[in-house]
């Protein structure tokens, strides 16, 4: 029987058990890999204290940190993927895919999610060679360039007003008669003089040689195609969380995501708790996940040993 089951392996489930071995919370980490969805980036920015590192190198600081602190207090089921969650009495018992079955007092939820991707030619040949899923961790290497954001909703309008700050030029493309993002935000944000929105706009092909080079677009109206001549293509068109495994147990919003306490990170049943990409919370990066799992980590510590 563990204190907690920790699932997934990104910097919020990592952080959570370097604080539960820490706290000799029996524990255990259960992860496909370490990471997150960060792994893919060649250039993370803004993970506070290091000015710059790769996916793959976060990944492996991650998983060594927890490993320097795991001892015999934190188990590691590295290569496993979550199938289930089911009650077990006063306890929870957590199922892989592979067959395995663990028992645990909590059950702290961080498996985070996947960016929905641009399914157009030339979008997997150049992902992380121009076409890229994550502003906040590589906007800067765009700077002084012309780039394009794909999606018209709150996430692209933030993403083209954070690129604004530093790119040449930004045009924005939606499928949509109207834009999805908040008017004010829209107002905002097109009023930039480095701005430009365009709706009807249905992206068809990403173009370039060893990287992004431009992109084509139709108009949905007219069935007029244009190219743009870009180095940098953002796409925002929303993420599927990773939560299919807790579907009937904690309460999930309109996008499968989990609602959370936003002070404890607490789910609608209790001993449950979420944390990063796979819950509701308002914004969603590295730092933010790793601390609303600290979080999260201190309430569990509390319910368990305080109460």
């Amino acid at each position: 029987m563990y204190d907690v089951a920790i699932i997934g392996g990104g910097p919020g489930g990592t952080a959570a058990a370097v604080y539960a071995a820490r706290k000799l919370l029996k524990t255990v980490l259960i992860t496909e890999s370490f990471g997150g969805q960060s792994v893919v980036s060649t250039d993370i920015q803004n993970w506070i204290g290091t000015i710059s590192i790769s996916g793959e190198e976060l990944a492996k600081n991650l998983e060594a940190h927890v490993r320097a602190y795991a001892g015999d207090v934190v188990d590691i089921e590295k290569g496993s993927l979550v199938e289930k969650i089911s009650e077990s009495g006063e306890a929870f018992i957590v199922e892989t895919k592979n067959g395995k079955k663990f028992e645990a007092k909590t059950v702290l939820i961080t498996s985070g999610g996947n960016r929905r991707k641009l399914d157009v030619p030339g979008a997997l040949e150049f992902d992380q060679k121009g076409l890229t899923y994550c502003a906040s961790c590589d906007g800067p290497l765009f700077s002084d360039m012309d780039v394009v954001v794909i999606g018209g909703g709150n996430a692209g309008f933030e993403t083209a007003a954070q690129l604004l700050a530093y790119t040449k030029s930004v045009t924005l493309l939606h499928r949509s008669e109207t834009f999805a993002a908040d008017p004010i935000t829209v107002e905002k944000v097109l009023s930039h003089q480095n701005m430009k929105g365009v709706t009807n706009a249905e992206t068809v092909e990403v173009m370039g040689d060893k990287f992004v080079s431009g992109l084509r677009y139709k108009d949905l109206k007219t069935g007029a195609e244009t190219s743009l001549a870009v180095s940098g293509i953002f796409v925002e068109i929303g993420m599927v969380a990773s939560t299919h495994f807790a579907e009937g147990l904690v309460e999930l919003d309109s996008f499968k995501k989990i609602v959370v306490d936003k002070q404890t990170q607490a789910t609608s049943k209790k001993g449950i708790w979420a944390a990063g990409d796979c819950t509701n919370g308002l914004y969603h990066q590295n730092n933010i996940a790793a601390g609303d799992a600290v979080k999260a980590l201190e309430d569990i510590y509390v319910q368990l040993k305080a109460r």
